[in-house]
């Protein structure tokens, strides 16, 4: 596992493909704030009718000092499952180019109990490696967990990458939770807002595929 407090993804076209906008801040946040210097294309798939939530997304983006766009894929409480290939259009559709050094994303079993948006997205990003539509040097997953509702969302322990954030970083990735974003300091968000931001980290498809079988990423 990597522990680290530096910059280490520097001068990269990079991208951060996710469900909602807020999970862009809560899971990789303070990763983009501390490498000012990559190009950031942020997505999300959801919420693009939120009257309330898409504007927020994209002062984030701002404070973020990042780019992107926000698509608007079913977000109801019943969370009817969506067809991958039409997760992968929304994806593409919101992406300006199809090449990057690194992909960050939703980890294919998700960062707790339970969303399906997420683990859709993830799946959907993974098709679109497969099949060569979307290329990537390197994908991080985010690697969190929450005990099966025991606790708030975790880094896991076991994770490839983790970064613990310099105290200023943090304060930004927090503020925007709370006062882009409006979250109240005791919400599930502000709450779960991690110090610690955690990864799975891949170069290969197949080695991908073999971690999710195993089941391992969560452990």
């Amino acid at each position: 596992m990597e522990y680290s407090q530096k910059k280490t993804l520097v001068g990269l076209k990079c991208a951060v493909i996710v469900a909602h906008p807020d999970d862009e801040t809560l899971w990789a946040g303070g990763t983009v704030l501390m490498n000012p210097d990559n190009d950031w294309t942020i997505i999300t798939t959801c919420r693009k009718d939120d009257p309330d939530r898409a504007p927020k997304f994209f002062d984030a983006l701002d404070a973020l000092d990042a780019h992107g766009g926000i698509g608007d894929l079913d977000d109801g409480p019943d969370q009817v499952p969506l067809r991958t290939q039409q997760v992968q259009q929304t994806v593409l559709s919101l992406l300006a180019e199809r090449a990057y050094d690194l992909i960050l994303t939703h980890s294919p079993l998700g960062e707790y109990t339970r969303h399906r948006r997420h683990e859709e997205v993830a799946e959907a990003v993974l098709q679109l490696i497969e099949s060569h539509q979307l290329q990537t040097n390197k994908i991080l997953f985010f690697a969190y967990e929450d005990g099966g509702r025991d606790y708030l969302p975790r880094p896991i322990q076991s994770a490839d990458r983790s970064i613990l954030l310099p105290r200023d970083i943090w304060d930004r990735k927090y503020q925007i939770i709370t006062q882009i974003y409006g979250f109240q300091d005791n919400s599930w968000e502000a709450q779960t807002t991690p110090r610690t931001e955690a990864f799975w980290s891949f170069c290969s498809i197949g080695k991908i595929r073999e971690r999710i079988k195993e089941r391992s990423v969560v452990k």
